[in-house]
């Protein structure tokens, strides 16, 4: 999957994925994508591991990001994230998400992301539903 577009849109101003440090990552596979984050201060609890939520955040943006390189020109938006954190991650080193894309539908796309640790350990399993809607621009 294509993810240059959505990345450049996503860097040209502040916000989570950018503050967080996620790295969106392009896949040779139509149903798949890819992103990396560093462990640091910006996603990590103050006992040094990274933060549940800060998975979270980085399954959903991810998946976000995937729909919408599947969507031109239309907004997505996560209606439900529901994941099970299983093993702890410490500061300074990088997990990885993957995404597949388990129900393209108009307008509701369900991804399931996997986390693993540089290890290539299960850290935190999600899925994320995203809503698909006309962008005011094509209204």
């Amino acid at each position: 999957m294509d993810v240059e577009n959505i990345k450049q849109i996503i860097e040209r101003q502040p916000n989570l994925s950018t503050h967080l440090g996620m790295n969106f990552i392009s896949t040779p596979d139509d149903d798949m994508c890819m992103a990396t984050m560093k462990v640091d201060e910006r996603n990590r609890q103050p006992f040094g591991f990274l933060s549940g939520g800060a998975s979270l955040a980085l399954a959903e943006n991810l998946a976000g990001v995937g729909s919408s390189s599947l969507c031109p020109g239309k907004i997505c938006v996560g209606i439900s994230v529901s994941g099970s954190h299983v093993k702890a991650v410490s500061e300074g080193d990088t997990v990885t998400a993957i995404a597949h894309l388990v129900q393209r539908g108009k307008t509701i796309h369900v991804w399931n992301v996997e986390v693993n640790n540089s290890a290539g350990e299960l850290i935190s399993i999600v899925t994320v539903t995203n809503y698909i809607i006309s962008s005011k621009k094509n209204s």
